[in-house]
């Protein structure tokens, strides 16, 4: 027999009440903000109680640090493990962010925080050096002079291009990839294999998905 629990109103619902108040956090904390969004909205909107909220996430700090690691847990996958495409074009692929993508999710929570010590922000900044990590492997793989640099460079670029987007409500990241390549060709020495870019300085690979940048 199914397990059941009372949301707030007293209704009986089957399990999955921490994939409902995670739901809940990735609705409201991005379209509201991590602080202006507060357990009881929260709550309502999983329609769990708070005693069920507090039996999966012993505070809301955990809850947020959860919300940030449901996004990429793999660190793009969608780009840097594609066996169809080469090194150079895995690096392009990073800037091929659909435009109705909102600003990055670590950025956000580091911004709103105000907090290096709270768990969230300590796992956007963990996010952060992969990403680069993964950038400068790729760059070492696509046979980069200072595949390290040009991976700080990539990843600069990257977050740069999601705040300016956010800002100007103008989509920044053809931009991104147009000095991305730049960089990437400036990087590599020219007796590397690489495939010929098209005249908007990208690969012409299919578009990619990224949730998280």
């Amino acid at each position: 027999m199914t397990e059941l629990e009372k949301g707030p109103q007293g209704r009986r619902r089957g399990r999955g009440a921490r994939e409902r108040i995670l739901s809940a956090s990735q609705q409201l904390f991005r379209d509201h903000g991590i602080n202006r969004t507060g357990m009881d909205h929260l709550c309502a909107v999983a329609q769990v109680s708070k005693r069920t909220a507090y039996k999966h996430f012993t505070s809301k700090d955990e809850l947020v640090a959860e919300y940030l690691r449901r996004f990429d847990p793999d660190v793009m996958p969608g780009v840097f493990d594609r066996t169809d495409l080469t090194p150079r074009e895995r690096l392009l692929a990073a800037f091929e962010i659909p435009a109705s993508t909102p600003l990055c999710p670590y950025i956000a929570a580091a911004v709103e925080l105000h907090d290096p010590q709270h768990p969230a922000s300590q796992y956007a900044r963990d996010y952060k050096t992969a990403i680069a990590a993964r950038l400068t492997e790729t760059a070492r793989e696509a046979g980069a002079s200072n595949p390290e640099q040009l991976g700080e460079q990539l990843a600069l670029l990257i977050d740069g291009a999601s705040a300016r987007t956010r800002v100007l409500n103008s989509e920044s990241f053809p931009t991104a990839a147009a000095i991305a390549a730049v960089l990437i060709d400036n990087a590599i020495p020219a007796s590397s294999p690489r495939q010929p870019s098209n005249d908007r300085g990208t690969t012409g690979s299919a578009p990619v998905v990224v949730r998280g940048q």
